[in-house]
């Protein structure tokens, strides 16, 4: 899987803010509707690399390259049939 430019920027904005926003916030920041922010941030969750409690949400992995690297190593996981 690889980042989108909307997953691109709520991980640019989690970066910089450093701290937990909610989805109001991202969408305030990204200029991305809230429907496509709720989208990249479910996924990101899924992938494990955001974190989310009382409707905020943070990253759990900082490092960029960390997160390109958790990316590629769940695409090349064989799902299960």
């Amino acid at each position: 899987m690889k980042l989108n430019k909307t997953d691109e920027k709520v991980v640019a904005i989690l970066q910089a803010e450093g701290k937990e926003l909610t989805l109001q916030e991202i969408t305030d920041k990204s200029g991305e509707t809230s429907k496509k922010v709720f989208r990249c941030l479910r996924k990101l969750f899924e992938h494990e690399i955001v974190s989310t409690q009382a409707r905020k949400y943070r990253l759990v992995l900082t490092d960029t390259k960390a997160i390109k690297t958790k990316l590629a190593s769940k695409s090349e996981e064989t799902p299960i049939a």
